[in-house]
């Protein structure tokens, strides 16, 4: 069996007319694997700003990005940085942080919570979704549950684009704002990530099916937005 193995090699085609389609069939292939990320792309392009020019909106919302021992990781750290500068700057009055509360020992929305209030940010204004599994999920849960209508995003540049795009489709008018990271090895696997996660994000969009927990409609939203007052 092992020189069976060892013998064998990928059968090449023969012939041009084989080795045509071959290749014809492997254009077909990559132009279906990108059409999701050109969608995403052409959806969300004029709705990406920065700290400085976001226009200014009631909400932000910050996806989680995973917890190290407890603490967000260090690409959530950075969206929390963001959103805790636009708060600071009076670009938004209320963070909806959501994330991953599957079970009792991983809770990233209570890390969140602590973190901006570490760094600041008052914990009347900081909201949080304990059901935001994926990005569909919480875009979905920001309207229909917290009934978000317009937000400023905020995550990594390179998911920035399908987060707009996702939350767009769920009702919820958005800018996104990307933060920027160096290229290193976490950067280029997100990067990676966003194409295969394009294809799923394309389906969401056309089927719109509901989050793994919708649950009943709250409004801590709209208290922390009425305990910010008119200045805020």
């Amino acid at each position: 069996m092992t020189a069976r193995l060892t013998r064998w090699r990928p059968r090449l085609p023969r012939t041009v007319r084989a080795r045509r389609r071959a290749v014809q069939a492997l254009m077909l292939g990559t132009v279906l694997a990108l059409t999701p990320v050109t969608w995403m792309h052409v959806s969300a392009q004029d709705r990406l700003r920065t700290t400085a020019d976001v226009p200014a909106q009631d909400v932000a919302v910050v996806f989680g990005a995973g917890l190290w021992k407890g603490r967000p990781t260090p690409y959530l750290a950075h969206r929390l940085d963001t959103a805790a500068e636009l708060y600071r700057t009076g670009k938004v009055k209320v963070l909806l942080v959501t994330g991953d509360n599957s079970r009792t020992a991983y809770d990233e929305p209570s890390a969140m919570r602590r973190y901006l209030a570490d760094r600041g940010v008052p914990e009347d204004r900081v909201v949080s979704d304990y059901a935001g599994f994926d990005t569909w999920d919480s875009c979905v849960r920001a309207k229909k549950i917290f009934g978000v209508d317009r937000a400023v995003l905020v995550t990594q540049d390179f998911h920035i684009e399908r987060a707009v795009t996702l939350c767009g489709a769920a009702g919820v008018e958005s800018y996104g704002v990307g933060v920027g990271e160096p290229h290193d090895s976490t950067w280029y696997y997100g990067t990676t990530r966003e194409i295969a996660a394009a294809g799923k994000a394309a389906l969401d969009s056309a089927l719109r099916p509901d989050p793994r927990f919708l649950g009943a409609r709250e409004d801590g939203v709209a208290k922390a937005l009425a305990a910010s007052g008119p200045g805020r």
